[in-house]
């Protein structure tokens, strides 16, 4: 019982934060569970070293892009679905045909640029990722959409997404990670070849 008593007090602390200040709190809340996510995904990829730059940029890109962008357009879908007879269903056509793709594209360009990479880097990494990570995210993460939209309630339907959005960011980081280390061995190996 008096465990219970600190777990309730900071979810009705949280909750008081949400309703005053929403596009705030969901995005320090998208900060701290995009950089989570990221730091249990180099510990299960058994990194010796923590890459902090990384960890910051998921924590940049949850604060700056996926906390805000979220608030706006699931408001934004809530209001131009309001009086449709099929709204759930215009609701989950809407977050996998607009949003899906265009947050794919946003986190695979800007965390590379939040981890100090160039620009045509960051725009390889997006040219190489998106397809696959996208389909990715319409094949695992369409059915807790679907949940999301039905059974949250609109105040924590970006909280939600957050907490799916942990499974997803460690899924995310292994393949740029990856994919980075695919990288680096083509660049390795282009070197070592002797010239003519």
């Amino acid at each position: 019982m008096s465990l219970s008593r600190p777990i309730y007090n900071l979810l009705g602390s949280y909750l008081e934060q949400l309703f005053e200040h929403p596009i705030r709190t969901k995005a320090i809340t998208s900060c701290v569970i995009a950089s989570s996510a990221n730091l249990v995904s180099q510990k299960l990829a058994g990194a010796k070293e923590l890459n902090t730059d990384s960890v910051m940029a998921y924590g940049l890109f949850g604060l700056i892009f996926t906390g805000p962008l979220s608030h706006f357009f699931y408001s934004w879908l809530d209001r131009v679905t309001n009086d449709t007879r099929f709204k759930k269903i215009l609701m989950l056509l809407g977050e996998r045909a607009l949003f899906a793709p265009a947050l794919t594209a946003l986190s695979l360009y800007f965390i590379s640029r939040f981890e100090y990479k160039t620009h045509d880097e960051a725009f390889v990494n997006l040219v190489t990722l998106f397809r696959s990570v996208l389909r990715g995210n319409l094949k695992f993460l369409t059915l807790p959409v679907i949940i999301n939209f039905n059974y949250v309630p609109p105040m924590l339907r970006v909280l939600f997404a957050n907490i799916i959005g942990f499974c997803w960011i460690v899924f995310l980081s292994t393949k740029r990670r990856k994919a980075e280390q695919r990288r680096q061995a083509a660049l390795t190996g282009k070197k070592s070849e002797p010239s003519s």
